[in-house]
């Protein structure tokens, strides 16, 4: 983006929001939800031209979602008789598969390289986050399911955004991603446990399904991406490539069996059920995989883009959702769901990073781990929400968490930058 451009960009979003003060303090009956809207958008764009500020600009979009719904919330709820928040489990299954095809059984050896900086930032991701959670959730007192929301957006796995932070703050990529695998691998089973033990007395929890759906939502969506990263890349023998198809074949056929017995369906409707996965979740990115392979005119590096957008665009798109649905209990408990997100989030950064020092783990290893701990997959999360029917409660507590939690992550990543050329100039 060019320097000209940049200060168009700016110039607008700074006149925006100069008209919107006046507008809000002037007696005119023109509202300010538009240009505040306009404004938030243009400084969006703006700040991709700022190197510095160029991580913000996809937290000013979720404001901007965040916004919509609060404006605009009966827009976001249906389209005629279709329900829209049937479309967050899609997206958090698109953002899956993306996370997936950009990982390997390769991103699983820092475990083994690792050990100590991989099991201090499992652990107490699935300790500091859930207990974190429920203390929090008793603190401020909230209504039996706003408080399920907040001890369930510290169950989850970590996000995927804690990698992108690990890398701008320059901390130990390898470890961010080896951790993040590491605690997405483990959701399924300790997700349902930990909600059940911590949320159990706020909602009923059902562990077998709730383990089905994180399998789901997540497992199966990355097994997608990797076996679209195997046949694309090409990089297995024909030897691996059928143990690991064989193996997440029969990962996909036994969670439909598990489903099958727990959901007590007809066999009929468990086979289509089946059906539906290998064909989404297998032969498709496979045959995709295979074309683009073959296509001279598509690059790596768009493929990649392309995934990020969609990913970026999808939590957009739930934000927005979310908060048109749960609208009205926002406008009772917002403000101290903020709070609690907040101080949820910044604790958890914070003893991370302690628990990593404590441990004698480099600085780098300690960056990492304050971001794998601290930031939580707030899309499983709301996913989660949804399949318990209660996503406008249940849910508000991920819809405020992630917009905040690339907040803080960024200032965090700025820090961690300043004090590493502190150290250089020393």
């Amino acid at each position: 983006m060019s320097k000209q451009i940049r200060f168009i960009l700016s110039t607008i979003a700074v006149i925006g929001y100069i008209f919107t003060i006046i507008i809000g303090l002037s007696d005119f009956k023109v509202g300010v939800k538009l240009p505040l809207l306009v404004s938030l958008f243009f400084t969006a764009i703006s700040f991709n031209g700022y190197p510095s500020l160029k991580g913000f600009s996809y937290t000013i979009f979720i404001i901007i979602g965040i916004c919509l719904g609060m404006f605009y919330p009966a827009s976001f709820v249906s389209i005629g008789d279709f329900q829209l928040k049937w479309l967050i489990v899609p997206f958090v299954q698109v953002t899956m598969i993306g996370m997936g095809a950009q990982m390997s059984f390769d991103d699983f050896k820092g475990v083994i390289k690792m050990p100590k900086g991989v099991i201090t930032g499992v652990l107490c991701h699935f300790t500091i986050m859930p207990l974190v959670g429920f203390s929090l959730s008793k603190l401020f007192n909230f209504s039996p399911e706003i408080a399920a929301g907040v001890v369930l957006i510290g169950c989850v796995p970590s996000a995927m955004a804690s990698n992108v932070m690990s890398f701008l703050a320059k901390a130990n990529l390898a470890l961010a991603v080896t951790i993040g695998a590491t605690s997405t691998i483990m959701a399924p089973f300790l997700t349902p446990l930990l909600m059940k033990w911590l949320g159990g007395q706020y909602v009923e929890i059902d562990v077998i399904g709730m383990m089905i759906e994180i399998i789901n939502m997540i497992i199966v969506p990355i097994i997608a991406g990797f076996i679209f990263n195997m046949f694309y890349h090409k990089k297995n023998s024909a030897k691996a490539m059928k143990i690991q198809l064989s193996a997440f074949a029969a990962i996909i056929l036994i969670t439909n069996v598990v489903l099958h017995f727990s959901t007590h369906s007809t066999i009929m409707l468990t086979f289509r059920i089946w059906g539906n996965s290998m064909l989404w979740f297998y032969i498709v990115p496979m045959i995709i995989a295979i074309l683009l392979r073959r296509s001279k005119n598509i690059t790596d590096n768009q493929i990649s883009s392309l995934l990020g957008f969609v990913a970026m665009m999808g939590i957009v798109i739930n934000t927005i959702i979310i908060t048109a649905s749960g609208r009205d209990s926002l406008l009772q408990v917002g403000g101290l769901l903020i709070l609690s997100c907040l101080l949820h989030n910044v604790i958890g950064l914070s003893i991370g990073y302690g628990a990593a020092t404590l441990m004698g783990l480099p600085i780098k290893d300690r960056r990492t781990i304050a971001f794998e701990v601290g930031m939580q997959n707030g899309g499983v999360a709301t996913g989660l929400a949804l399949q318990m029917g209660k996503i406008a409660t249940v849910g508000l507590a991920s819809a405020i968490f992630g917009p905040l939690q690339n907040l803080t992550g960024s200032a965090l990543v700025e820090f961690f930058k300043r004090q590493s050329i502190k150290s250089d100039e020393k």
